[in-house]
C-alpha cells in the first residue's frame, strides 16, 4: 500500500469545499467551537460507517438497484435543503444583544453531533467514493485484506477529523469576529444557507454509478 498516495488523495478532497465543510463553518462561526467539534465527532462517525459498507461491498447495490442510489440522493437532498432553510430562517435568534457563540447544552451539542452524521451519511457520493478509492489500494500479495482495509478506513477518518477540526478552530474564530457586526452575521448566514441549498440540489440532480 502506497499510504502517502492515498493520503495525499484525501487531503485533496478534504481541501474541496462541500457541504461537510460548510456545516463546520456555519455550526462553529454561529453556535460556538463545542458544537463544532460535535459536528466533527458525527462527520467521523458516518465516515466510519461508509468505510464499513464500502468493505462489505454495498456500493454495489447502487449499481443492481439503482433505486436505492436514487432514494439515498433525494433524501439527503431534502436534508440538506430543509438545513439551509433552518439557517436562514434564523436571523430573528440571532438579532439578539448578545450574539455570542454559545456551546449549548449536551442536548445541542448531542443536534450537532446528529447534523454532522446524517450530512454525511446521506450523501451517496461519500460512500461511492470509499467504495472507489480503497480497493485500489487494497494489495492482496501485502497481507490481510481485512487489516489493510481497517488501515485504510482509519486514515479516512483519521485525515477527515484533521482537516475538520481545522475547519472547526477557523470557524470559532470567525464566530467572535462576526459579533462584532449584524450586517455580517446576516451576511453569512444566507452565504451558508444558500450554499447548503445549493448543495442539496446538486445533489437532487447527481446521476447515478
Amino acid at each position: 500500500m502506497e499510504l502517502w498516495v492515498f493520503v495525499g488523495a484525501l487531503a485533496a478532497v478534504y481541501l474541496l469545499p462541500g457541504p461537510d465543510m460548510v456545516l463546520i463553518l456555519q455550526t462553529g462561526a454561529t453556535r460556538g467551537g463545542a458544537q463544532a467539534f460535535a459536528t466533527v465527532a458525527g462527520l467521523a462517525t458516518a465516515r466510519g460507517l461508509h468505510v464499513v459498507m464500502a468493505a462489505f461491498g454495498l456500493a454495489t447495490m447502487f449499481k443492481t438497484a439503482p433505486w436505492t442510489f436514487d432514494a439515498v440522493r433525494f433524501i439527503g437532498a431534502g436534508y440538506l435543503t430543509w438545513l439551509g432553510i433552518q439557517i436562514l430562517r434564523s436571523g430573528s435568534s440571532l438579532a439578539t444583544n448578545d450574539t455570542r457563540p454559545h456551546p449549548g447544552p449536551k442536548t445541542s451539542r448531542r443536534s450537532a453531533w446528529q447534523r454532522g452524521l446524517l450530512t454525511n451519511l446521506l450523501n451517496p457520493k461519500s460512500l461511492l467514493f470509499c467504495s472507489v478509492l480503497l480497493p485500489h489500494f487494497v494489495v492482496p500479495q501485502q497481507g490481510a485484506i481485512l487489516l489493510q482495509f481497517v488501515i485504510l478506513g482509519t486514515l479516512v477518518v483519521g485525515t477527515g477529523v484533521l482537516f475538520d477540526t481545522l475547519y472547526a478552530l477557523s470557524a470559532s474564530r470567525l464566530g467572535k469576529w462576526l459579533t462584532e457586526s449584524p450586517v455580517v452575521q446576516r451576511l453569512q448566514r444566507w452565504l451558508f444557507g444558500l450554499l447548503l441549498i445549493g448543495f442539496g440540489g446538486r445533489l437532487a440532480i447527481l446521476h447515478g454509478p
